[in-house]
């Protein structure tokens, strides 16, 4: 289980494309003391470390994973939002995020709010009923919390600490970030249908 709180902007070293999965080999500092068989959240994306050396690590993202997210579109020297699991003993700070991605969103505005940025996204349909103002949100692994719903998505509000602390800052119109609704509002329609 991850919290949403961005621990490094990992970079992409190398990735391969099969058929139908992806090898990717990322840099990070903090992958130092991770073992095969751990967990990484990468861009919100629970995946599973199949190699590992002191600063680097490699993950496979099968067709199911490329399909529901932008791990797909990675390449070499790309930035990725990375958070490894947290522990029983952690401060527990942003939300329940799982790792598993629901879909994508397509940021269609950015608009600066002083040193903020406000970020407008259209959502699948499928998605929409799962976003409530003031409720939370996973974007591209980073917890957040919904600013405004819109006739096609939401709206995000980010402070600057976030712009410089994750890849929300080199964002721009037209790209598509990993959506992972609120848990606990896919087990609550589950129970009362």
């Amino acid at each position: 289980m991850f919290t949403g709180i961005v621990q490094d902007q990992g970079t992409v070293v190398s990735t391969r494309r099969s058929d139908r999965d992806m090898t990717i080999v990322l840099q990070s500092s903090i992958f130092d003391g991770m073992a095969v068989g751990d967990s990484v959240a990468v861009n919100g994306v629970c995946l599973t470390a199949v190699t590992v050396s002191t600063s680097q690590i490699e993950v496979n993202a099968v067709a199911e994973t490329l399909s529901r997210t932008n791990l797909g579109d990675l390449g070499e020297s790309s930035t990725v939002n990375l958070e490894r699991p947290m522990s029983a003993s952690s401060l527990f700070d942003g939300h329940i995020v799982q790792g598993h991605v629901d879909g994508m969103a397509e940021i269609t505005q950015l608009e600066s709010e002083g040193e903020s940025v406000r970020i407008r996204l259209r959502t699948p349909p499928s998605l929409e009923r799962y976003l409530v103002e003031k409720g939370s949100v996973t974007l591209d692994g980073i917890s957040l919390t919904v600013a405004a719903l819109t006739d096609d998505g939401f709206e995000v509000a980010i402070i600057p600490h976030t712009l410089a602390v994750t890849n929300l800052g080199t964002r721009e119109v037209g790209d598509r970030l990993n959506v992972e609704v609120d848990v606990l509002a896919k087990y609550v329609e589950r129970l009362m249908s």
